[in-house]
């Protein structure tokens, strides 16, 4: 298998030591805030993984720059390992469907998550907008004028539950937990979203706040939620489910999935 690995500022030792002082992974909200937290200021880049339809795929781990999405990517696989080894057969789970690493396979999209590890992630968008969400049924990867947004990738009809943005009151942030991974919602047919990133409630502050891979400030970074989201079409909610103990993951043939779709620089 070819392989490409950078760990950037970590060592494999290090990893195995975050992995095992942050939080336990009975609360996953605490352990996402936790580990992704390391990676603020880490710079961004996107197409940092490597494979397409005549290209074969490599397997990378590159923590030196990230996107929205292998941001996204990157701390799922790291909330259900507690060592570097299981979270390097973890991200084959995670980012692969049955963890088979080749670009056909790969999850290229966000609402993958919830179709593909059902025992990890759940979409509770609908709940979370208190019966204010809208279904949208789409094809995935179809442009309107019927190319591929991703040639060799199936495309695939789903329906997407996402809550409008003008109805992202008080009642709904209530709702939202951290941890939670969040997709801004995109009205183009042939996409789910085109921005991903994690929900941070500072309950002693009152606030919430966005965790992203930003191309417009070139890092991760916290920003505002309400003000992030404002003008945008909407908002999809999946949450990590239960413990996630790492050994239930690497026994299973789960697949857990970020969706590094290279279409556009993640806003």
């Amino acid at each position: 298998m070819n392989e490409r690995i950078l760990l950037g500022k970590w060592t494999e030792e290090k990893l195995d030591d975050l992995l095992k002082e942050s939080p336990s992974a009975r609360n996953a909200g605490k352990r996402i805030d936790f580990l992704s937290r390391q990676f603020i200021g880490v710079a961004y880049k996107e197409a940092t993984l490597a494979g397409g339809a005549d290209t074969p795929e490599v397997f990378v781990i590159n923590l030196e720059r990230v996107d929205c999405f292998t941001f996204l990517d990157y701390i799922e696989a790291m909330r259900i390992s507690g060592s570097f080894p299981e979270f390097r057969e973890n991200l084959k789970k995670v980012r692969y469907r049955s963890g088979k690493i080749t670009y056909e396979t790969r999850n290229h999209f966000f609402t993958d998550w919830r179709e593909h590890n059902p025992d990890l992630i759940e979409d509770v968008t609908g709940h979370a907008g208190g019966g204010k969400g809208r279904n949208v049924m789409k094809m995935l990867n179809l442009r309107d004028d019927g190319t591929f947004y991703l040639p060799g990738v199936p495309r695939s009809e789903r329906e997407i539950v996402h809550v409008p943005v003008e109805d992202v009151d008080d009642t709904v942030i209530q709702k939202l937990r951290t941890g939670d991974y969040i997709g801004i919602y995109s009205e183009k047919q042939g996409l789910d979203v085109s921005h991903v990133g994690i929900i941070v409630k500072e309950s002693y502050k009152d606030k919430v706040k966005f965790r992203h891979a930003s191309s417009a400030k070139r890092k991760v970074i916290d920003e505002d939620f309400i003000k992030y989201i404002a003008g945008k079409p909407g908002i999809i909610v999946l949450r990590p489910k239960g413990p996630g103990q790492e050994s239930r993951v690497m026994g299973h043939g789960n697949k857990l999935n970020p969706c590094p779709l290279p279409l556009a620089p993640c806003p």
